[in-house]
């Protein structure tokens, strides 16, 4: 009998341990804990230790970080198929991150149950048509060439339809994969218009070189228009001088014939001529004048 109240009270000592100990909980940074009484909401607890009462009390934890669901990734959804203004298939690889208000954290529990179902009943519906809506306004090049502004009117419509106890922080287009037929013609487009710019760019070269040249030519003709226009303008004024200077001597003659003479004289190197004509005077000795 004794043995049997022994082992009886070492089973109640191990079963008060264990409700015991199973009454002190904790909460971990980024988490809430939604605690319900025999089932039913109670209170929702902040992280650090906590105590419920045993059996009748449990905790349900609610993540609240930033967490990210994916679309077309391995292990995740498949690719999210979508198809542009011009009816071009693509398949979207697509990544949303969300968080959950603390301040959320009942309705969360009391509607969905469970993060998991938040995402499935809110982002994982909404999101992927919304996202659709939004590329069919694009046709298959100005989604390649305006993929910046194309992310950003994805991310702006999603956040704003998603409604909940959820909020969208951002949503990322990781990729857009087109058919192979499709980017090979868009390559062989890209390609050609390269080569057209080329061109276009060569053709400036060479316009811009014409424009040189010319300018150069005109230069020079310039160069030799003034060169020419100078040695005329010296020709004019020798000739104007010259012609002044004939008529300064012309006007001092006619004043004074005996200039003539004057001027023989100065040029007469003093010798007199070896032979003369019998009855012929002395040059410039005309005693008679």
């Amino acid at each position: 009998m004794n043995i049997a109240k022994y082992v009886v009270a070492g089973v109640i000592a191990l079963f008060g341990v264990i409700i015991l100990g199973g009454s002190f909980y904790t909460v971990d940074q980024g988490e809430r804990g939604v605690v319900l009484t025999n089932g039913a909401f109670s209170s929702v607890a902040d992280p650090g230790l906590h105590f419920k009462a045993p059996i009748f009390q449990s905790v349900v934890k609610i993540n609240t970080q930033q967490l990210t669901t994916y679309w077309g990734f391995e292990d995740t959804r498949a690719a999210m198929t979508a198809y542009s203004k011009d009816q071009q298939a693509a398949d979207l690889r697509v990544s949303i991150t969300f968080h959950v208000p603390p301040d959320q954290v009942e309705k969360v529990y009391g509607q969905y149950g469970s993060v998991e179902n938040l995402i499935e009943r809110t982002v994982g519906r909404i999101a992927p048509q919304t996202i659709k809506t939004v590329f069919g306004q694009y046709d298959a090049v100005s989604v390649i060439q305006s993929r910046a502004k194309f992310n950003a009117e994805v991310g702006s419509a999603v956040i704003s339809s998603v409604t909940g106890p959820i909020v969208v922080d951002s949503v990322q287009i990781e990729n857009i994969d087109f058919s192979d037929a499709y980017e090979q013609a868009v390559e062989a487009r890209m390609t050609a218009q390269v080569e057209v710019q080329k061109q276009q760019q060569t053709l400036e070269q060479e316009k811009i070189k014409a424009a040189i040249a010319v300018t150069q030519a005109k230069g020079r003709a310039d160069s030799v228009k003034a060169e020419a226009d100078a040695n005329a303008y010296k020709v004019k004024a020798e000739g104007e001088a010259q012609a002044d200077s004939i008529k300064a001597r012309g006007a001092a003659l006619a004043n004074n014939p005996l200039l003539i003479d004057l001027t023989k004289a100065e040029l007469w190197n003093g010798q007199l001529p070896s032979t003369m004509l019998p009855n012929s005077t002395v040059p410039f000795l005309d005693a008679g004048k």
